[in-house]
């Protein structure tokens, strides 16, 4: 009989430890960052020990920062910022000069602004042209406000550009890579490693290109190893009509084989990723030609670029690829199209999810889930009536 009793009394045990268990928030914040961005959400419709628990995990995500970019009528300086867990717009500054088309990335826990086109101050009327100015945002520890600050210009003199930060840590605000370049020139492969301290542009080995045509960046990210790639195409504007004939309706080209699309910045020798070292080599070229797209680095290591220009660069897509670099080969492959076309969009990957955000033909933000494969829309559509479009956007 005392032998049925204890028996018995296990199971009871059992299930008040795991009821206990399963209560803490603590617990669920765990199993919210193995489910990521999209899968959190899930998890605050099981209780309210698992929805206090996501909530908590959300709250340790970057925001999504939008700075500047195109915006009705006009260039716009505002810049906002979107808060993961709530899924809100908050506009946190704004800044010192309107600008669009700028390159912009994070550094050090604050986000750069470089560049773009933006008014120039004493010229008649404010035109705008292409500037040389850099500002960067942070937040002060003492309001909790964000501040900008003027640094130094660039030495190499106005430009439009793609930035990448640099993983060093011997400049006193941080060091940024600059990759292509258009000016009043046009497009060039020009590569500039920027000390934001001072301004100072170090040239570092060009972007390779055709017969020394320009080369038009459409994105560029930096690898979970360091490696970079960069995905664009020769200079539209110096291919010949029977070059561009060459290239379908969806963007895909078959014969040109002399364009690069899709190159990488590695080290010649693994051992020895020293500064001089580093050349860009090509890769396979990409599925669809794209301009205006943009791209970022998935969960698993992988390259992927959405959206843009294709067919000539009038048409906008939603489509997408993923490059996979390993030792069975380098490979594009098709990823699910957006819901939208877009271009001159925000994008940024966070918690095994991409979000992007506006675009030359949205104002939506959208969410890819990558264990899924499906995009998702979201309810916090870009704050501004209109659309909003080559925008600078970074996670801080």
């Amino acid at each position: 009989r005392h032998s049925t009793s204890v028996s018995t009394a296990l199971p009871a045990t059992s299930d008040w430890a795991a009821a206990f268990v399963f209560a803490l928030p603590e617990l669920w914040a765990l199993v919210a960052k193995h489910c990521g961005f999209v899968g959190a959400f899930r998890l605050m419709l099981v209780c309210k020990a698992a929805r206090e628990g996501a909530k908590e995990w959300l709250r340790t995500l970057p925001h999504l920062v939008l700075s500047g970019g195109y915006a009705g009528g006009g260039r716009t300086g505002q810049v906002w910022r979107l808060d993961l867990g709530e899924l809100q717009w908050e506009h946190v500054a704004d800044l010192t000069n309107a600008r669009a088309a700028h390159a912009c990335c994070a550094v050090r826990g604050g986000i750069v602004v470089l560049g773009g086109y933006a008014a120039v101050e004493g010229q008649v009327g404010h035109d705008y042209n292409s500037s040389a100015g850099v500002e960067f945002l942070a937040y002060d520890s003492q309001t909790g406000g964000a501040v900008f600050k003027t640094l130094p210009p660039l030495s190499c003199g106005p430009i439009t550009s793609f930035a990448v930060a640099v993983d060093e840590s011997e400049s006193e605000r941080g060091q940024v890579l600059l990759i292509g370049s258009e000016h009043e020139h046009g497009s060039s492969s020009a590569v500039h490693l920027v000390d934001l301290e001072t301004g100072v542009c170090t040239q570092q080995p060009s972007l390779l290109s055709f017969e020394g045509r320009g080369f038009d960046v459409c994105a560029a990210a930096r690898m979970l190893d360091g490696q970079i790639v960069c995905v664009g195409q020769t200079f539209r504007s110096l291919l010949t009509s029977s070059e561009e004939e060459e290239e379908d309706d969806e963007g895909t080209c078959e014969d040109d084989d002399d364009v690069v699309t899709a190159q990488v910045l590695e080290p010649y020798d693994q051992g020895d990723p020293g500064e001089a070292s580093w050349r860009w080599r090509a890769l396979p070229r990409t599925i669809v030609r794209r301009l205006s797209g943009r791209a970022c680095v998935l969960s698993d290591g992988r390259f992927a670029i959405f959206g843009g220009r294709v067919n000539g660069a009038s048409v906008t897509t939603s489509s997408c690829e993923v490059l996979t670099l390993d030792g069975d080969g380098e490979r594009w492959e098709m990823l699910p199209a957006m819901r939208e076309r877009r271009e001159g969009f925000a994008c940024a990957a966070i918690g095994q999810c991409v979000i992007v955000a506006g675009g030359l033909h949205s104002r939506t933000v959208e969410v890819y889930e990558e264990a899924l494969g499906l995009w998702r829309r979201l309810p916090c559509s870009i704050p501004h009536e209109k659309k909003l479009y080559h925008m600078g956007s970074a996670l801080m």
